[in-house]
């Protein structure tokens, strides 16, 4: 388990992970030259979206990060498959006045990898979108509001993963009088059903 723990955590190459736990892959090609890889936070480019164009005090409201993964790379869900897999989570400490009530994780997909032919992993490929739930106090300070997010991950392709990475983000957002007129924003994003 250290062995396995050791190898796909930090970034060695998959095939031969594989290899070495004896789990079926084939080493037939040498490690990929990491020269050649993208810096592990250059692979997940991070939109963030409010779903309120202002924020009420004692109003409840949620926070989008729309994370776009390379092509040719995933990275584990929140609920990966292994327990050695780093999962994918966001992270964040809002400011004064703003409480967090949950955070939101879309599904994985079960795809087969050459490294691991007989297990499917639990991965996020192409787009997925996070979901922050918040809400703004009675007493929270009024004007403009930004709240930081970290987004943790780990990228890898069919046959080497890069070391995990911790990618700051944030949303910035306007904190107005209770009983203030809003309007939604980025439906799209916001009325798709929550994830469960």
């Amino acid at each position: 388990m250290r062995s396995r723990f050791f190898l796909y955590r930090y970034g060695l190459c998959s095939v031969l992970m594989a290899a070495w736990l004896g789990l079926g892959g084939k080493a037939a090609s040498g490690p990929q030259d990491s020269s050649s890889l993208p810096s592990p936070s250059a692979v997940v480019k991070p939109e963030t979206y409010v779903s309120l164009d202002r924020v009420p005090r004692g109003k409840e409201f949620e926070v989008a990060v729309v994370a776009e993964i390379a092509r040719g790379f995933h990275m584990n869900s929140h609920t990966p498959s292994e327990t050695y897999l780093i999962p994918t989570t966001l992270t964040t400490q809002p400011p004064a006045g703003i409480q967090l009530l949950d955070t939101l994780y879309p599904h994985g997909e079960l795809v087969k990898f050459p490294f691991l032919p007989d297990k499917a992993l639990d991965v996020y490929t192409g787009s997925v979108t996070l979901r922050i739930r918040l809400s703004v106090e009675a007493g929270a300070p009024l004007g403009g509001t930004t709240v930081p997010m970290t987004l943790r991950y780990q990228a890898c392709n069919d046959t080497a993963c890069l070391p995990p990475v911790k990618l700051p983000t944030s949303v910035r957002f306007e904190v107005v009088p209770a009983g203030a007129k809003t309007r939604a924003l980025n439906p799209a994003i916001f009325t798709a059903p929550a994830p469960t």
